[in-house]
């Protein structure tokens, strides 16, 4: 699971992407090489990207500039895992507390929405329902002797009871929202018994109806539905990759409104190139982070 503290190796720079999925197309927005910058979000109105950093959160225009950091209101460092609210007005982050904080962006001032569910539990959010109302999340239980389960949760945007969607001993994770509310999308190793061996899926709001949406030897994480629910974008790692670790060559894929795979772009990156959805409103753009080594 993400981290904030995470850093650059020698030699290695951070690259923020935006890729178009009909051209291949790529624009360099913006590089560092002192701030290890994490998982685009585009704000609503398709003017500015959100990442993540060194535990903070920074806004930068999709043309390019510098990072400006958005304040938090005094939220424990955060990792990864922030989404905007439909409206642009919120974000929701998670933090290395283990909780889910919502932000407005007019006040600053951060109200938790998770619940506590005791210091081995720990929320890391990925999805909101289309109409605001709803956060999907990865509950991370670390049980007596070390063992880790990972599975799907919905809970009120406002906060609320939690509904757990899946049950079970595989990895699952990346759990995001279809632009029509229909499904939730995420990555899970319950088609092997192999660890190593994440696909796609997706099922009902309510935890039914899952079904498998990629099959193939590599490793596939975080599937995110563009705005017009056309197509689908995930990272996919090397085969027998475990987790969703950093600093590999991977390749970001696209499944087509016909079902066709297509690779988008191969980098090196993983962890933070695309841990939350990334898509423009216009579904013709998508944005990610590169992590290249240089001499």
């Amino acid at each position: 699971m993400p981290s904030s503290t995470r850093g650059l190796a020698p030699g290695q720079r951070a690259e923020l992407y935006i890729i178009d999925v009909d051209t291949d197309a790529q624009t360099l927005v913006h590089e560092s090489s002192t701030v290890l910058f994490e998982a685009p979000n585009w704000t609503p109105d398709g003017k500015h990207l959100l990442v993540n950093g060194d535990g903070l959160l920074y806004r930068i225009p999709v043309e390019g500039g510098d990072l400006v950091e958005v304040p938090l209101g005094g939220v424990p460092a955060i990792n990864n895992d922030h989404v905007l609210s439909p409206d642009g007005e919120t974000v929701y982050v998670s933090a290395d507390d283990g909780h889910i904080y919502a932000i407005p962006f007019r006040t600053g001032q951060p109200r938790r929405v998770s619940n506590d569910r005791g210091s081995n539990f720990r929320h890391y959010l990925h999805g909101v329902s289309p109409d605001g109302s709803r956060l999907a999340y990865i509950g991370m239980l670390v049980e007596e002797g070390g063992a880790v389960t990972t599975n799907v949760f919905t809970m009120p945007a406002t906060g609320g009871k939690d509904i757990q969607l899946t049950d079970d001993p595989f990895p699952n994770d990346g759990s995001e929202y279809s632009p029509d509310g229909r499904w939730i999308y995420f990555n899970s190793e319950r088609a092997s018994a192999t660890p190593g061996h994440a696909q796609l899926f997706r099922m009902a709001p309510d935890g039914t109806g899952i079904e498998q949406l990629s099959r193939d030897r590599r490793v596939n994480w975080f599937p995110h539905v563009s705005p017009d629910g056309e197509r689908v974008v995930y990272v996919s790692f090397p085969t027998g990759t475990i987790g969703h670790p950093a600093d590999h060559d991977v390749i970001i894929r696209i499944i087509e409104r016909d079902g066709a795979v297509r690779d988008l772009a191969s980098l090196f990156g993983g962890q933070g190139t695309m841990n939350v959805s990334s898509w423009a409103p216009d579904s013709k753009r998508v944005a990610f982070v590169a992590y290249p080594v240089r001499p």
